[in-house]
């Protein structure tokens, strides 16, 4: 629930669409995702879109991650099951700390929408260099029910009992 007494805190997101097929032109997801947070109050630190490949991954993240305009990374795309669905693999190596139940979450509540096929989405969450890096599937429905039902609320200030927002200070201690 949104406490109107607490001030919104505006974050740097950034968003990467993984895919070897999208473009500028048809990335939806990117789109959606843009949109919304842009919409919420967010900065839009950057976007692009790197093929599936770990190393393409791994780069681009490991470059926000240090840029200090950027305290959020949300991905879209290669959380399925097929042979180039590799996000999860890419990103949870860089993990200081995973957040198991944002998957387990997003699962529930996209059951919601897509049933039993819910079960064919790895999406995945953490912490890397305290940058919170949420990784959904590719679908513009993924995307809206990820950030509708999940982002939008956690990464409102405002949200009671607790955000990640508010946390994000503490995300680097040791």
């Amino acid at each position: 629930m949104i406490d109107e007494t607490r001030a919104f805190i505006p974050v740097g997101i950034a968003i990467l669409t993984i895919s070897d097929t999208r473009t500028e032109e048809t990335d939806t997801s990117g789109k959606i995702l843009r949109d919304r947070a842009s919409s919420a109050g967010h900065n839009i630190a950057d976007h692009k879109i790197v093929k599936d490949e770990i190393s393409a991954i791994q780069d681009q993240i490991k470059s926000w991650t240090v840029n200090a305009a950027i305290q959020i990374i949300i991905t879209t795309g290669g959380t399925g099951l097929t042979g180039r669905d590799i996000t999860p693999e890419a990103l949870e190596p860089l993990f200081d700390k995973a957040i198991p139940g944002f998957g387990e979450l997003f699962r529930m509540l996209s059951y919601e929408t897509i049933g039993i096929s819910t079960i064919q989405s790895r999406c995945t969450a953490g912490i890397t260099d305290g940058t919170l890096i949420f990784a959904l599937p590719g679908s513009t429905g993924a995307c809206k029910d990820g950030w509708d039902k999940i982002l939008s609320g956690q990464l409102d200030s405002r949200w009671r009992p607790c955000n990640f927002i508010e946390m994000l200070p503490r995300y680097k201690e040791s």
